[in-house]
């Protein structure tokens, strides 16, 4: 399918992205930033209409053998254990995720998934969401647009994302299991917190929020500051990432896209990069 007409696509009857002027338009928008601001998340439900599922679940399903598997275990800061921290620190604390990323350089630019990223009304609508006055797709190569695919028995462990937030669309939800767990705002800039994120790492709950995404749903997250995991899976777990930034040109690092997706691309070597100015760890 090409040239997409989003009004197809995407149910707006309920979510009427194209109407950006409607009460209707405005008032979803300010539900959104009420629950980012408290929560650092919001769901949409069914934003994709029913119709289209199937579509969407194809995509992945069939891109998803192409995944690519880190085998590297590292910290929720997305780092190599730091043994200038004391034992039992969060900083030394690792894990291996399991899942699987197909990355955008393997998803043709003909599917579903890569016109809704590049949709400027879809766009739009995020960046209103952010109290954003324009949003960006990432320049990287590979992070723009992932598949996160997770086979049978699978997780994704513990983290907090390198970019203030994320977007994903689930296409595939697992049989048992592959909750989004999260602890919203669990550290603030220059603030890691690291007693509580420990606390988490060892199983206590008290932080945790579980949400229970299903297919077509929306997520806009804002991983940097709220530790998050995708719980084990029953079955397989498929969602669609989109990479923005409020910058334009953002692109990886060449270390943490080696670790991360096991191989970098000239991009990478090329870009000058600019490290976050908020004081926290990625």
């Amino acid at each position: 399918m090409s040239d997409l007409n989003i009004a197809e696509l995407i149910d707006c009857a309920n979510y009427p992205i194209d109407q950006p002027e409607s009460k209707q338009y405005q008032s979803i928008v300010k539900f959104a930033r009420e629950r980012l601001d408290v929560d650092g998340c919001i769901r949409f439900n069914q934003f994709i209409k029913n119709d289209y599922l199937a579509d969407l679940r194809r995509e992945t399903e069939s891109l998803a053998p192409q995944a690519l598997f880190s085998i590297e275990e590292y910290t929720p800061y997305g780092t190599p254990p730091d043994y200038s921290f004391p034992d039992g620190h969060p900083r030394n604390n690792t894990h291996r995720t399991t899942s699987g990323n197909v990355t955008r350089d393997l998803i043709p630019e003909s599917t579903l998934i890569q016109q809704i990223y590049l949709n400027p009304l879809f766009q739009r609508f995020i960046a209103d969401c952010l109290e954003a006055l324009e949003i960006f797709p990432f320049r990287d190569p590979m992070r723009g647009l992932i598949i996160n695919a997770m086979p049978n028995n699978t997780t994704l462990g513990w983290h907090f994302d390198a970019n203030e937030f994320v977007v994903s669309l689930m296409t595939k939800k697992a049989e048992q299991g592959g909750e989004f767990e999260y602890c919203p705002n669990i550290r603030q800039p220059g603030t890691e917190n690291y007693e509580t994120v420990q606390a988490v790492l060892d199983d206590k709950r008290d932080e945790v929020k579980v949400l229970d995404l299903q297919v077509g749903d929306i997520q806009i997250f804002k991983g940097r500051f709220s530790m998050h995991r995708v719980a084990p899976t029953q079955g397989q777990r498929h969602t669609a990432i989109f990479g923005y930034s409020r910058e334009p040109g953002y692109i990886g690092s060449v270390e943490s896209t080696q670790r991360i997706y096991g191989r970098v691309m000239q991009e990478h070597i090329d870009a000058d990069h600019i490290r976050h100015s908020d004081g926290l760890s990625d």
